[in-house]
């Protein structure tokens, strides 16, 4: 647990409880407060603020003291709860009363940024997702097994807060754990890689009514396991900007549009939409348009029937000789092949091609790795030459979060050197 005293000096204020306000409701402030506990303390410490009409923002109770100082710095809340109790910070500034939460982004493609998701968009989404699960408040339990400081695992404890659902939080996750869970927890929400180690040891998933897949692109092959497993899993789509998921299986929930912007970007409006990023207008006006629509920065399409597919994020896209290549489309192929346990495509600078397509490669036996000759006959019958990797390195691991997102910029600028043995 990071040292508070180290980062703000502070005074004990234990009864900052915000008095009502009688002004207009745009003008009223609420205080902000740091929860910086273990998951299970958090989701109670936010829905106690929140009873109390302030905002909140979650910290990692176990990320390094320089980046908790920094974030506390960007953001500024008024007030840190930890395992010390609660602490009036110094310099601290409230925010608009009508903020519920204010959520730091994964940062997988830029610099992490701060969403302000107002009390509004974190109730509409809530009962948004509450609607399309059918969501019976008596029976339904939800299951927190994702991190509390990111915006799946706050959304989770809105959607039991807003739809009064029961809620179990683990401190992270832990196969184990889930196993152990389900059947008394009914709803649960996963990333790809969690539910990929779920399958492996033969988790009971078909004992969860739902199971909530998203954060990131769901391989084909993962899908149909979970479906043979007899799990009943659905794909979801969103971002921190939108509160979380706002697309089921590719249709939007209730209050949400979803449209395509000429040049191919998905564009979100809802209710459930940020009112902006924290103390940066320069950057919400680049992303939310005068009209209100959320340039989301991915590519995707929309099928005839209205379902929505997510192709990639626009900075990921590699443009090698002129053609521009989906790092996913061909990340999906290649993991069909027996020798690849995880990959990774990006592009790397090449002077002939302007960028060469890279695959980063766990291979299942580090003794025999597929070569690139390999993986290019593997996938010349469903990818264009173009798509076809020109340099293979093999690695042990790839450089993830802690939610399973892989940080593909550290492959693309050679920020991971970690051979394969």
């Amino acid at each position: 647990m990071p040292d508070s005293e180290s980062i703000y000096s502070y005074g004990y204020n234990l009864a900052a409880v915000p008095e009502p306000c009688e002004s207009p409701p745009e003008s009223c402030e609420s205080p902000l407060v740091a929860v910086c506990l273990s998951a299970p303390e958090a989701a109670t410490a936010v829905k106690m603020s929140w009873e109390l009409g302030e905002a909140v923002v979650v910290v990692d109770p176990r990320a390094p003291r320089a980046k908790v100082a920094s974030l506390l710095e960007a953001v500024r809340p008024t007030h840190l709860v930890d395992s010390a109790g609660r602490q009036t910070l110094r310099d601290g500034q409230p925010v608009p009363s009508a903020v519920a939460a204010v959520v730091t982004t994964s940062g997988t493609t830029a610099e992490p940024r701060h969403v302000v998701l107002t009390r509004e968009a974190m109730q509409a989404s809530a009962r948004a997702v509450g609607e399309a699960l059918e969501l019976a408040a008596e029976e339904d339990r939800w299951l927190a097994c994702v991190p509390v400081h990111h915006v799946a695992g706050l959304a989770i404890v809105a959607r039991s807060y807003f739809c009064d659902t029961a809620l179990t939080v683990h401190p992270h996750f832990d196969v184990g754990e889930v196993t152990g869970s389900a059947g008394p927890c009914s709803l649960v929400s996963v990333v790809p890689t969690m539910l990929a180690r779920l399958l492996e040891t033969g988790a009971p998933l078909h004992r969860f009514r739902r199971v909530l897949v998203g954060g990131g692109p769901i391989p084909e092959g993962l899908l149909r396991r979970a479906a043979e497993a007899g799990a009943s899993v659905l794909t979801t789509y969103g971002l921190t900007e939108t509160g979380g998921g706002c697309v089921h299986d590719g249709k939007p929930l209730a209050g949400v549009e979803v449209a395509i912007s000429p040049g191919g970007e998905i564009l979100v409006r809802s209710a459930v939409v940020m009112s902006g990023y924290h103390r940066d207008e320069a950057a919400t006006s680049a992303v939310i348009t005068p009209d209100g629509w959320l340039r989301t920065g991915d590519l995707g399409s929309i099928s005839t029937d209205g379902c929505l597919s997510m192709l990639d994020r626009i900075k990921d896209v590699i443009v090698t000789g002129g053609v521009n290549v989906s790092p996913s489309a061909v990340e999906r192929v290649l993991l069909e092949h027996p020798a690849v346990v995880d990959v990774c495509v990006t592009g790397v600078f090449d002077s002939e091609w302007g960028e060469r397509v890279v695959a980063f490669v766990v291979p299942s036996d580090g003794e025999h790795p597929p070569t690139v000759s390999d993986l290019r006959a593997f996938g010349s019958e469903r990818l264009s030459r173009p798509e076809l990797p020109r340099e293979v390195v093999h690695v042990n691991s790839l450089p993830r979060l802690p939610g399973g997102k892989v940080l593909r910029r550290r492959l693309r600028y050679g920020q991971w050197t970690q051979p394969h043995a």
